[in-house]
């Protein structure tokens, strides 16, 4: 340590600067870097409004969200996407979720997408469904530190940018919570509607109450809540075993007045085909994981059809 003289001003330490410079992961991104300004230019002109992103050729846009995180989201996504495409629907399935893009592993596949020669991006294939995620464009180990801007940008080029084709269903499995990837999602492309997916107990459901007024507040009709690792299932005689709590899904979609779409039960073996990248409902289809996946995939069917929501939202 040293003492500085009177009058002496104190040096900066290169050090730290270096360090962070160093990491070949960290990217320190600037405001004029994410808004495409020069700084400090007087006035500059304001941005046209962006368009929505209509996606005539596809039929139902869902999103699948979730209060909190833990919830298995993406594991209903997932599986659900699955179901729909086995009762013959043909599927698409996106993963929004910039900051933790988890159907790459959930579907087996780590490719990287190619590009058509009308400069559009070629899904990805796998169990009959078309895939597109941000985990398909970074490397894994790489950090995703994007503000606003740049997330709602990345969201618009996987809509648009994207060869989809013809599709029933596209599935978009969001982030977490109520955070930036939902409102520009909400933003750029006319929704259908948004699925819920929570767990039984109060701390989800506390949760849930705030998706729920998120959509309904961008204007989004909620299809129906899903609760998740509602129940144990015993392997060897098959009795029920509610480890946190009963009908807590099915009580909160009364409560606003939306569909219970279904309840799928707590077992190992979907985590395991998760990570092994074959989903449950492709791996095991008679199994009693994947009837529930199926039993729910068609309540989803029969609220779209009942509703009639087969012309698209606008989003005021």
């Amino acid at each position: 340590m040293r003492f500085l003289k009177k009058g002496e001003k104190k040096q900066p330490d290169p050090s730290s600067d270096a360090a962070t410079k160093a990491h070949p992961d960290l990217k320190v991104i600037t405001g004029s870097e994410i808004s495409g300004r020069q700084p400090r230019q007087p006035t500059p002109p304001q941005p046209q409004q962006q368009q929505n992103i209509t996606l005539p050729n596809i039929k139902y846009k869902i999103a699948v969200a979730s209060g909190k995180g833990g919830v298995g989201k993406s594991t209903v996504a997932t599986n659900l996407a699955i179901s729909l495409a086995n009762a013959g629907a043909t599927v698409g399935l996106l993963d929004a979720d910039a900051y933790g893009p988890s159907i790459p592993t959930m579907m087996g596949i780590q490719e990287q997408p190619k590009t058509s020669p009308e400069r559009k991006i070629l899904p990805l294939v796998r169990h009959d469904i078309k895939l597109m995620s941000i985990g398909f464009m970074v490397p894994e180990e790489q950090a995703m530190i994007w503000r606003g801007p740049m997330l709602h940008g990345a969201i618009r080029q996987l809509l648009g940018d994207v060869d989809w084709g013809e599709l029933d269903y596209l599935i978009i499995d969001l982030p977490p919570g109520t955070g930036d990837v939902a409102l520009s999602l909400t933003q750029a492309l006319p929704l259908t509607g948004a699925l819920i997916v929570t767990t039984p107990q109060d701390v989800a459901l506390a949760d849930v109450r705030r998706g729920v007024a998120m959509f309904e507040r961008l204007g989004v009709p909620i299809l129906g809540i899903i609760e998740n690792m509602s129940y144990f299932l015993c392997p060897h005689c098959n009795e029920k075993t509610e480890i946190f709590r009963a009908d807590g899904g099915k009580n909160t979609s009364e409560r606003f007045s939306v569909a219970f779409l279904g309840q799928i039960p707590l077992d190992a073996e979907v985590c395991t085909a998760g990570d092994l990248g074959v989903p449950i409902v492709a791996g095991h289809p008679e199994s009693p994981q994947s009837e529930a996946f199926g039993a729910v995939a068609s309540e989803l069917t029969t609220v779209l059809e009942e509703s009639g929501e087969e012309d698209e939202l606008t989003i005021l």
